[in-house]
């Protein structure tokens, strides 16, 4: 992997901070279907971008990328619902949330400003 390839870099670390999450509702919280969605979308922001970073074409990279964007999102809604229902206390919600945040961010951009380089209407 290339170290300059922020988007890589972030949404593998932030698939490993999800894994541990998971891995800490089932063993303490005993919680089985909340912690099962949120590391499926949270550990397929990264592979959605791994994909997206070896993609055919243009167009192949934009839906990648818009998937991994799509998932981050989800992945925001089950931490949410992991904090309101009390499984996540706020001091470890606030911070997987705002690492979630960033690679909505990042995602974002990265997204528009391909379509805007290559004539592709937003």
């Amino acid at each position: 992997m290339k170290e300059d390839n922020v988007i890589e870099t972030k949404s593998k670390a932030f698939a490993l901070r999800v894994i541990k999450l998971y891995q800490w509702l089932v063993d303490t919280k005993h919680e089985f279907v909340l912690s099962k969605q949120v590391l499926r979308s949270g550990t397929s922001i990264g592979a959605n971008v791994k994909e997206g970073v070896r993609a055919q074409s243009t167009p192949d990279f934009i839906a990648k990328l818009s998937i991994a964007l799509k998932e981050a999102e989800e992945t925001e809604y089950w931490l949410e619902l992991l904090h309101e229902s009390g499984y996540i206390e706020e001091l470890s919600f606030t911070s997987i949330y705002e690492d979630n945040k960033e690679l909505v961010k990042l995602l974002i951009s990265i997204v528009k400003t391909t379509k805007v380089n290559n004539g592709i209407t937003l």
